[in-house]
């Protein structure tokens, strides 16, 4: 018998983007869908390219939760909590592609997102969704924390060296470059097209949100507080995500260790392929997958790895990596209905 899955806020881009792989997921098939904008409007109507293959119609989240076995929650954050709550008491598995569950101190999710823990023991049990990295704490689980597209991609160039000592947790740089689908549906002056078209600039320098998720993953890696510096760009492209970081070696440990460790780390890792030397890392090679590359890079001069990663902000950065939790919380093979070829061209 298949999963059957249902998407809240299935109309925005996460949202948009579970429905696309799902509908081809050999194990799964979406029972409801829901938005508040779009109630009573089927899917194809918002997305006219899901014509005959998802006519769904938009209906309300109890519908969603009372007709699923899984709920992927695609909501701004702050409205999770709840819901998470509701499927609970239900014996529904959660997976939030929002904020609320993700940072593991109350003290900084007030601090950078204005809101409160809603129930403390929920929160203790909610577990953090990079499979890679924390795998055996999300098998068995029912509320999984999906993370986002920056703390995904920047704790995955940057956790082999991190977790192994072999570079210094004092001064990180994480510089990041993302496509505009990362903002979100909703129009906003910053993603007007003649406001973005060939620009290119930083924003929330120094102070953006995902900053205290980052730290967090590696500072359990490294078991030790680590702090970052972290600056997000803005690219005029639809998807894709460059992080591009920085971290000094630490004394002693050679360039090609750092390689080794990396291919160790990642060997079984069928989404993370580590690129050979001389490559660069590049959103037009993970297009539309669930793949991240990292290309790793010396600067002898001052003794600095460059660890650069690329991916789909959409996909691994959201959806794909949010059906990667619901195949390990099911015991699937990871890989189910996430092998998508990127594009050649």
């Amino acid at each position: 018998m298949k999963i059957k899955a249902g998407i809240i806020g299935a109309t925005g881009y996460a949202g948009a983007e579970l429905v696309r792989i799902l509908l081809t997921h050999p194990e799964a098939e979406i029972a409801a869908i829901s938005s508040v904008s779009f109630e009573g409007k089927k899917l194809s109507e918002v997305y006219p390219s899901y014509k005959e293959l998802c006519d769904m119609e938009c209906g309300t989240q109890d519908e969603v939760v009372e007709k699923s076995d899984v709920i992927f929650a695609a909501l701004p954050h702050g409205l999770s909590q709840e819901l998470a709550a509701q499927c609970d008491k239900a014996g529904k598995a959660f997976i939030d592609l929002g904020a609320d569950f993700r940072l593991e101190s109350e003290e900084e999710y007030r601090q950078w997102y204005g809101c409160e823990f809603l129930d403390h023991d929920l929160h203790k049990r909610a577990v953090y969704g990079l499979p890679e990295l924390f795998r055996e704490n999300i098998q068995g689980k029912r509320i999984i924390a999906n993370p986002g597209c920056y703390t995904t991609g920047a704790p995955l160039a940057l956790a082999p060296a991190v977790k192994a000592g072999l570079v210094s947790t004092e001064g990180i740089i994480v510089d990041s470059k993302s496509g505009v689908t990362g903002a979100g549906r909703k129009p906003s002056q910053g993603n007007h097209y003649p406001e973005l078209n060939e620009g290119f600039h930083a924003y929330k320098v120094a102070n953006h949100r995902h900053t205290p998720e980052i730290e967090q993953t590696l500072s359990k890696l490294s078991g030790k507080k680590v702090t970052i510096t972290f600056v997000p760009h803005l690219l005029p492209v639809n998807r894709g995500i460059i992080s591009t970081c920085y971290a000094r070696i630490n004394d002693g440990v050679r360039f090609e260790q750092i390689r080794e460790e990396y291919e160790k780390f990642y060997k079984n890792e069928f989404f993370v392929r580590v690129l050979p030397d001389g490559a660069n890392a590049d959103i037009h090679n993970i297009k539309y997958s669930n793949f991240c590359d990292i290309s790793l890079h010396h600067d002898k001069r001052t003794n600095t790895l460059v660890a650069i990663s690329a991916i789909d902000n959409m996909v691994k950065g959201a959806a794909g990596q949010a059906i990667q939790n619901m195949n390990i919380i099911f015991g699937l093979d990871e890989k189910t209905g996430l092998v998508i070829v990127p594009p050649a061209f």
